[in-house]
């Protein structure tokens, strides 16, 4: 009886799936774990290493624009062409550009160099995924995943990389601590150590990518058969009389056919999450750093300890979620569990005590991130398996766009000491888009849903025809 108690408890848990799953899944929850913790750390130290360089805040606004700007653009072709390509390579390209990234950030501390290097490169300004990773990772782990499973997985892909953003942070606080007061490190030689570190872990995600294997690649489109010229009609079917299609170019043949219905979904997606974005670039994790570090005078191992806890309940409360999302669908789940943390967001700058505050954002840490795996689960089955890692793209690089602006808007508003005012519009934004998201995907079906109901209708009229007659 224990043991039946324990495996239900672990089913629920997600742990079951994520133990069943293929090794490949295990090694892309690795690299986010990784990747995520090296965002970690570079967050909690990125405004406070442009500051210390003299940049004003205005100008790290726009750095962190810029540099969402310039991840749109790589990001977008570097998704689109995955498939064709081959998400292997691309993962490792990725990784490579982080070593770039890491490196000219430990190497020089001219603005431009370092804008530069941020666009080219991956740095991420928000604590949040930036690269060509995330979608790339997504549709993999749909083709991986039995539809069953798939919120369960992405629960704990979720949860892993939250982990280990907040263990990055963590660890990068007390590090930077005792380097400036053990060590004698000036602060600008103590952050350049972090940047040094996150090349190094650049270059093991870069072997990670690699060691993925062929099972991870997309499923190649079959062929339509080529005609017997023996069996062909003699006189043909009047297709001879039409004029022959022009060959693609082989660039456009690398494109992934998207279908009219997806299309529609899409761009009803791209609007609510370009809404949540942009108000997500208002208060991106970077600067939420810099408001605690600058108005309460937090030291950098205070800040890595008090991100530490929010990211760790943010991971934990992902589990809950997909318990949630198996219950009540997968929309009402996101709804429902992220309104609260839109609420507590625009709370947290009116306390001018540190407790107050604390305890507003560790409140808005409890739903923030459940909506997450929902949100991966729902859009994965909404659209075709050969669609999914071009439209996850090019949704992530609708929703860097929306956020791009947010940073500089933020910039200004803190050098007036308007700092509230970019809390406060960001949570009522992320709350009208709940709403938005209940009001129109409320009832929807995803095709996986509606094929199950057809097969039902199929079977049940089976089983009616076949009763006996008589007995009708």
């Amino acid at each position: 009886m224990a043991t039946k108690y324990l495996v239900k408890v672990l089913e629920e848990l997600g742990l079951v799936s994520l133990y069943s799953s293929t090794i490949d899944t295990k090694l892309l929850c690795i690299q986010r774990f990784v990747r995520l913790f090296a965002y970690g750390a570079s967050t909690l130290i990125l405004v406070a290493y442009l500051s210390t360089l003299g940049i004003s805040e205005t100008r790290i606004g726009l750095f962190m624009t810029l540099t969402l700007v310039g991840d749109v653009c790589i990001s977008f072709l570097l998704t689109l062409f995955a498939d064709a390509l081959g998400r292997k390579a691309i993962l490792a390209l990725g990784a490579a550009l982080m070593v770039v990234a890491g490196t000219m950030f430990a190497l020089f501390g001219n603005y431009w160099v370092l804008l530069a290097a941020a666009i080219v490169g991956v740095i991420s300004p928000s604590g949040n995924e930036i690269g060509p990773f995330r979608a790339i990772e997504e549709s993999t782990l749909a083709q991986l995943t039995p539809a069953a499973n798939r919120g369960d997985i992405y629960a704990w892909y979720s949860l892993i990389g939250t982990a280990g953003s907040a263990c990055g942070m963590m660890i990068c606080g007390w590090l930077l601590n005792h380097m400036t007061k053990n060590m004698g490190y000036d602060e600008v030689a103590a952050y350049r150590t972090v940047f040094w570190g996150y090349a190094i872990v650049g270059i093991i995600k870069f072997c990670l990518a690699l060691a993925l294997s062929k099972a991870c690649e997309a499923e190649k489109k079959q062929a339509p058969p080529v005609a017997d010229p023996e069996t062909a009609p003699l006189l043909g079917d009047g297709a001879e009389d039409e004029e022959p299609k022009k060959k693609q170019s082989r660039l456009l043949v690398l494109l992934p056919e998207i279908s009219k219905e997806s299309r529609i979904i899409v761009v009803n997606l791209c609007i609510l999450f370009a809404l949540d974005a942009f108000a997500s670039g208002l208060a991106p994790l970077s600067w939420v750093i810099w408001f605690f570090k600058k108005k309460f005078d937090l030291k950098d191992g205070m800040l890595g300890s008090l991100f530490f806890t929010t990211s760790i309940i943010a991971a934990a409360s992902m589990l809950v979620a997909s318990s949630i999302a198996k219950r009540f669908g997968n929309i009402k789940t996101m709804v429902f569990t992220h309104l609260p943390s839109a609420i507590f967001l625009a709370l947290i700058p009116i306390p001018n005590s540190l407790p107050f505050a604390t305890l507003f954002i560790v409140l808005r840490s409890c739903t923030q991130s459940m909506d997450v795996a929902p949100r991966s689960a729902f859009l994965a089955a909404v659209v075709l398996p050969h669609e999914r890692t071009a439209i996850m793209g090019a949704i992530n690089v609708v929703k860097t766009s929306a956020q791009s602006l947010g940073p500089t808007i933020t910039g200004i508003l803190a050098n007036h000491n308007l700092f509230w005012v970019a809390f406060v519009t960001a949570g009522s934004l992320k709350a009208t888009y709940d709403l938005g998201m209940l009001a129109v995907f409320a009832g929807h079906k995803t095709r996986e849903e509606r094929d199950e109901e057809q097969r039902q209708v199929e079977e049940d009229e089976l089983l009616r025809e076949s009763e006996d007659p008589n007995e009708r």
